[in-house]
């Protein structure tokens, strides 16, 4: 009888590794996303902040999280299709379609109705709403053409200005860290709805796609009107203010007429991440500090002005400082970047932290790449700073309601 019990739950364990697995494919099946179909769901109820409740609609003519008011959290999950089947693929952008419309409205999936199969949603939001919850998909260079192989057939979709990001000079990269075939932003008020979100792309993508590499950030100041400040104790993304409107948006982040249909109300999202040597910097003046910007440190105003957004006049501000390279580019971006903490560097013992560098524009060659050459050249925060990661993705227009992520690019 103890052998025969002994065998009934050495097979049930079997079969939860069995089902774990398979995992995905199992889970939607009897009680994921098929409950979701069915309007299986449960609505999460919270006394929290309003910021914790409110909803940022996924469908839309563009995609959120570009445009929209920065949130204190980010998550930037970078994944590589391992499946050759297109078809797979399809089902996976379908399924992340529906997760990201159900948790961008604070909904959640079942938990499950059968207790020896894994639960459809891994619960760690259960009592939390919407938080502002974003979800940014964008594609890199390699969904389209991977070592020369159009595996999907879609190569004759690559958008006009989607390429590597050249290396430059001083880059030290670290090619775990950069580049993907998709490259998801997950923002939310509330950090573990935003772990939650991600944490459930990765579990969703089991068997079909894995992690290229996934990186946290956070900012001050997103409750408020400032200007966020990065770690270096300056005001970043001032000149987001110049083109906050309409048509400054046509102007400068979406994507026009001469690209692909699936990519006009799309963008592209570059993405540096930077190390930033803070022990130099805080044994640094407050005057090198300012003169390495060109901006004062507490105010945010441009040298010889009064105010953060006053007009800078570069003549003022010293010959290779940043803001006045930026403004000689004589181009636009938008700025969306995070700082971020990575513990203690184990060869040197200083604080490993930086920026997660992320800025969106309609023309990356003519827009982001010369302001980095520029800067990578000649700015004197070169002497603080250390480039370690890059990216380049092509970000889709929004979807509406009935569609799925991706569905332009790999259908008709």
């Amino acid at each position: 009888m103890k052998q025969q019990e002994k065998k009934d739950n050495l097979s049930r364990r079997d079969f939860l590794k069995l089902s774990a697995s398979i995992g995905v494919g199992l889970a939607i099946g009897a009680t994921g996303m098929a409950g979701v179909n069915q309007a299986s769901l449960i609505s999460s109820t919270t006394n929290s902040a309003t910021s914790t409740d409110e909803q940022i609609p996924f469908y839309g003519p563009n995609q959120a999280g570009i445009i929209t008011p920065q949130q204190s959290y980010m998550y930037l999950l970078s994944m590589n299709i391992t499946s050759l089947n297109k078809h797979e693929v399809i089902t996976l952008f379908k399924d992340w379609t529906k997760f990201i419309a159900l948790s961008t409205t604070g909904r959640k999936m079942r938990t499950g109705d059968n207790p020896l199969l894994p639960p459809s949603d891994t619960g760690e939001t259960l009592e939390h709403g919407a938080a502002r919850l974003t979800v940014t998909v964008g594609f890199g260079p390699s969904f389209f053409n991977k070592n020369g192989i159009d595996i999907f057939g879609i190569a004759h979709k690559l958008p006009q200005h989607l390429k590597d990001i050249p290396r430059m000079a001083k880059d030290k990269l670290d090619s775990s860290l950069s580049d993907g075939d998709v490259i998801i932003q997950v923002c939310a008020e509330n950090q573990q709805v935003a772990f939650h979100a991600a944490r459930n792309l990765i579990r969703l993508a089991t068997g079909k796609a894995s992690v290229n590499w996934l990186q946290e950030g956070f900012i001050s100041g997103a409750h408020s009107q400032d200007t966020p400040r990065n770690l270096f104790g300056f005001k970043d993304g001032t000149a987001n203010q110049l083109h906050q409107s309409t048509q400054g948006y046509d102007e400068v982040i979406w994507a026009s007429s001469n690209e692909p249909a699936w990519m006009q109300g799309g963008t592209y999202l570059a993405y540096r991440k930077i190390s930033m040597l803070l022990e130099v910097w805080d044994r640094s003046s407050l005057t090198d500090q300012e003169d390495t910007f060109g901006r004062y440190k507490e105010s945010g105003a441009p040298y010889s002005k009064n105010a953060e957004f006053d007009m800078v006049n570069t003549a003022a501000l010293p010959l290779n400082s940043h803001v006045r390279l930026a403004k000689e580019s004589k181009q636009l971006i938008h700025r969306r970047a995070y700082s971020y903490t990575d513990g203690i560097d184990a060869r040197t013992g200083n604080v490993n932290a930086g920026l997660l560098f992320i800025s969106y524009q309609k023309n990356p060659e003519k827009q982001f790449i010369p302001m980095l050459r520029m800067m990578q050249n000649q700015d004197l925060l070169n002497e603080y700073a250390v480039h370690i990661a890059s990216g380049m993705y092509a970000c889709p227009a929004g979807l509406k309601e009935g569609q799925y992520i991706g569905q332009a690019i790999l259908e008709g």
